[in-house]
């Protein structure tokens, strides 16, 4: 009796393995790069001969959505500054504003900073008061061109040409309108308006600083026509706007060192490549941003000391970066990415977006800074210049004030959000940028198939994301890769399909800044779970005095420094060229002074000389409003010894003085501290020295 029980169980053991086997051998499980460009199932706007291939394929507006706290993100933004900047900014204003009239006042950046992140805002919230108005500003702009071709305010011709820099962000939000809509108005508009490009005189065609800065946009949109149309007279125009645009090829230093055309301008070389094939131009944007990094940037949280200018000399943590120059590098970022097929944009901009771009905006989203920087303990209206580059209250969270930031802002998160997935060229999909979504995306071989996945995640707070595929009613099955990122920092990657653990083997195994990409036929309700373990680690700055920044997976983590806010009034305390609407009140838009309300000049005991696998980790649930950016609200906090250094004060300018030589000197005992997510601190000290 007991030898058969013993042979059913083996048997059956037997074919349960086989079933496993059998299953496992329907999915192709492959680690590469990236997809093969050459493949011929894309059912996206891709490149076009002459220009290289397109390794990764921008989804149209609209086929991704945000759930979690992604979602959460975008809600805040509708009903904090993004949403409401047009009942509040004096250049949004209807009255006299001259995208809405001729004759008009304001005619520059503003509008079209804030309509450009507005539209994809409206249409990724399908909030159907938003999306008419926005359509009164694009219905404005269409009715706006002339006859030969060019659009927008009434802008003097003179010996340096007209100031197309603010046409250039139209191009952009009228390719996101286009996207959702099809609305073929968008192709005859810029259409209209290359030709009147191709025919403008070259003397004076990108000869102001703005606009020349930041051409490279041009070319951006430029080639995404070309793509639409096959139009071959847009190559020539190309290489108008590439030979007008200024150098970002130069090696050794920069056109200029404003931060923000540095975070978005640095891309342009490798815009260019697309349709010169010369890798020296794809490396130039490679150097642009090393020579940036290597001069400025030796901090946490992906940016660098910019201010509103890098100088000579201000590497220290507490140098700050415009909101502006975050979200363009987050969105250069994004289209690197695309272009290249290089993971480390993709790593990067989780980096930036992380753990620099939530502390740049009060949590409710109803105010924001001009400048934030990774050591930070004090955040005011007060002029701190010299000790940054600017001349002002640039510190302050202030709605009413930063007239660039203020606008610009809008686009960052919904960007980031369209770019959680990509298409690729072989008709699959790509999980790019982490983040709980859903996509819906035409997949496979053919004429394709509509699928959708659904992605559960707390990301970058949580180890495990759930992929789950719903196919078309009456759809037994999909043929379609699947591309599954592996990030720069994780280790020992797990994967189970259907409750089945994916085997890897040398030939497959997952590396970081690599792709699994899993094939077969993809049946409803099948389900992947990939898990990626953080673990604690950090780094040494060594051209800052061999400061420290802890990591705990794609998180860095600051000193917690408790906050007090001080009510301002917002309009006394603006920026000199700031303006609101008349009946903009400051009890609706507060303003406020953040001041610390605990030590915050500690060195940490050298995390060098202790084992980083022991430190603590204290887990709490996840916030009720499903906003984790806030000190009380973290999922995740670290627990690390750590010694005051009481020589470490403001300075004369009211900035926290530049960070102490490591080791540091203190007589002071060790205590306990607590470090949280520096993305969830407007107050933080990142960049930390140590003590033996």
């Amino acid at each position: 009796m007991k030898k058969r029980l013993l042979l059913i169980l083996l048997s059956a053991s037997v074919m349960c393995a086989m079933l496993n086997t059998l299953k496992a051998a329907e999915t192709s499980v492959t680690s590469v790069e990236r997809p093969n460009v050459e493949a011929s199932h894309a059912h996206y706007l891709c490149n076009r001969a002459p220009l290289e291939p397109s390794p990764f394929l921008k989804l149209p507006l609209g086929a991704v959505k945000a759930d979690g706290w992604l979602g959460r993100y975008l809600e805040l933004q509708r009903d904090g500054l993004s949403g409401q900047l047009g009942n509040l900014s004096k250049w949004l204003e209807k009255k006299d504003n001259a995208w809405l009239q001729k004759g008009g006042k304001y005619g520059w950046e503003e509008l079209p900073y804030w309509l450009r992140g507005y539209v994809d805002l409206a249409y990724l919230l399908e909030d159907q008061e938003m999306i008419d108005e926005a359509k009164v500003w694009i219905e404005a702009i269409f009715a706006s061109q002339r006859e030969d071709g060019y659009f927008g305010p009434a802008n003097p011709d003179t010996e340096n040409g007209c100031d197309l820099w603010p046409n250039m962000l139209i191009l952009f939000l009228m390719q996101s309108y286009y996207e959702y809509t099809g609305d073929q108005r968008v192709i005859n508009f810029m259409s209209k308006y290359f030709d009147w490009i191709a025919m403008y005189p070259e003397k004076k065609f990108l000869k102001t600083y703005w606009e020349n800065s930041r051409a490279g946009d041009l070319l951006y949109s430029c080639f995404w026509l070309y793509n639409i149309t096959g139009n071959d007279t847009l190559l020539a125009v190309a290489k108008k706007i590439n030979a007008n645009t200024a150098n970002w090829k130069q090696g050794s230093t920069l056109p200029n060192w404003h931060n923000v055309n540095i975070a978005q301008c640095f891309r342009q070389p490798a815009t260019w490549w697309m349709l010169s094939h010369d890798e020296a131009d794809k490396y130039a944007t490679y150097n642009d941003f090393w020579l940036i990094h290597a001069c400025y940037g030796q901090v946490p949280g992906g940016m660098w000391g910019g201010d509103e200018n890098s100088r000579v000399g201000y590497i220290d943590p507490r140098q700050g970066v415009e909101t502006c120059g975050i979200f363009e590098q987050m969105t250069s970022d994004m289209i690197l990415f695309r272009i290249t097929g290089d993971l480390s944009w993709v790593d990067h901009c989780e980096d930036v977006a992380f753990n620099t771009a939530p502390a740049a905006v009060m949590p409710n989203f109803r105010a924001l800074r001009y400048i934030t920087c990774p050591n930070q303990p004090i955040s005011d209206s007060n002029n701190h210049s010299p000790g940054i580059d600017n001349n002002g209250p640039f510190m302050a969270m202030n709605p009413f004030s930063s007239r660039c930031c203020q606008h610009n802002h809008t686009h960052g998160w919904p960007y980031y959000i369209e770019n959680l997935w990509t298409a690729t060229p072989d008709g699959g999909v790509a999980a790019t940028l982490y983040g709980a979504s859903h996509v819906d995306a035409i997949v496979g071989s053919g004429d394709g198939n509509k699928v959708s996945i659904k992605e559960e995640t707390h990301y970058p707070f949580d180890d495990s994301i759930v992929f789950t595929v719903n196919l078309p009613e009456n759809v037994e099955s999909v043929n379609f890769p699947l591309y599954v990122r592996i990030p720069k920092w994780t280790f020992d990657v797990a994967m189970s399909l259907n409750g089945e653990q994916i085997q890897f083997n040398d030939d497959n195994r997952p590396e970081p800044q690599k792709w699994i990409r899993l094939e077969r036929d993809w049946k409803n309700s099948d389900k992947l779970v990939v898990t990626f373990p953080s673990k604690a680690s950090y780094r040494k700055w060594q051209q800052n005095k061999d400061c420290v920044s802890i990591d705990y997976g794609p998180l860095t983590y600051s000193l917690k420094i408790k906050e007090k806010y001080v009510l301002m009034d917002g309009r006394k305390v603006a920026m000199g060229d700031s303006g609101w609407q008349e009946g903009a009140k400051q009890e609706d838009w507060p303003s406020y002074d953040i001041l610390p309300a605990s030590d915050w000049n500690y060195a940490l005991v050298d995390p060098a000389k202790l084992d980083m696998s022991k430190i603590t980790i204290t887990k709490r649930e996840w916030p009720e409003d499903n906003f984790p950016w806030t000190l009380d609200s973290v999922p995740f906090s670290i627990t690390m010894r750590g010694r005051k250094l009481p020589q470490w004060k403001l300075d004369e300018f009211g900035l926290c003085a530049p960070v102490p030589f490591s080791p540091a000197q203190t007589s002071e005992p060790e205590e306990e501290l607590e470090l949280v997510p520096m993305g969830a601190g407007r107050l933080r000290i990142s960049a930390i020295p140590t003590v033996d």
